[in-house]
């Protein structure tokens, strides 16, 4: 049968499991841990998101922005409407506490940025409404809350053997643990594989050959 729907995901796992009813109920719990370790493992260019956010110069604290609720790890920030759409520079936490205190009631365009928990701060204090477009890893969606993800779209392997191994300690069957952890190994592997070659291997390297210094 196909594995390409959450309820497709579910059929499979408990037609692997035996077709025990009594897992019924705990199978979505079973997906919902694997998700978290791919959450964790994965590493695909399907992750790379881009969004935008406006930085409003009426709040209280505008340097302060939210993080998307999907955010897992920062690529890019910069500054969509301007010229040449300059990037910010990371810093930690320290370092921006040490700009805040060096320059403290400083304002203008931003040029750094930093992650604290949910939330992205910007410096200096922005003197006008930015518009910030961040290039950020997300986060897998939840099949719990959709019917489908790309991830199972393009891996329903990884899925069925991630999900199989999370079950296994829960039914006491150790002696499967290994099948079900190796063909999830081996997916991952694949994809994580692949990712770096559309990264870094999308096309032949150029040579570009100088002329002789007139």
């Amino acid at each position: 049968m196909a594995i390409s729907t959450y309820t497709e995901l579910k059929t499979a796992v408990a037609n692997w499991l035996g077709g025990r009813s009594d897992l019924t109920d705990r199978i979505p719990e079973f997906i919902t841990l694997c998700e978290a370790k791919l959450n964790r493992e994965l590493r695909c260019t399907q992750m790379d998101t881009r969004s935008y956010t406006s930085v409003n110069t009426a709040n209280t604290e505008p340097e302060f922005i939210t993080l998307p609720s999907d955010f897992q790890t920062m690529r890019l920030v910069r500054l969509s409407g301007e010229t040449g759409k300059p990037a910010l520079e990371f810093v930690s936490p320290q370092q921006m506490d040490s700009f805040r205190y060096d320059r403290a009631n400083v304002s203008g365009m931003p040029a750094y940025y930093t992650i604290f928990g949910t939330e992205m701060e910007l410096f200096p204090t922005p003197d006008d409404d930015y518009t910030i477009e961040i290039i950020y890893r997300a986060n897998i969606p939840a099949l719990a809350s959709n019917s489908t993800n790309w991830l199972l779209t393009a891996a329903p392997d990884l899925y069925l053997y991630g999900v199989l191994m999370e079950a296994a300690p829960y039914i006491d069957d150790d002696a499967r643990i290994g099948t079900w952890a190796m063909g999830y190994q081996y997916a991952i592997d694949g994809l994580n594989k692949l990712a770096f070659q559309q990264t870094f291997a999308s096309g032949p390297a150029a040579v570009r050959i100088e002329g002789p210094t007139p």
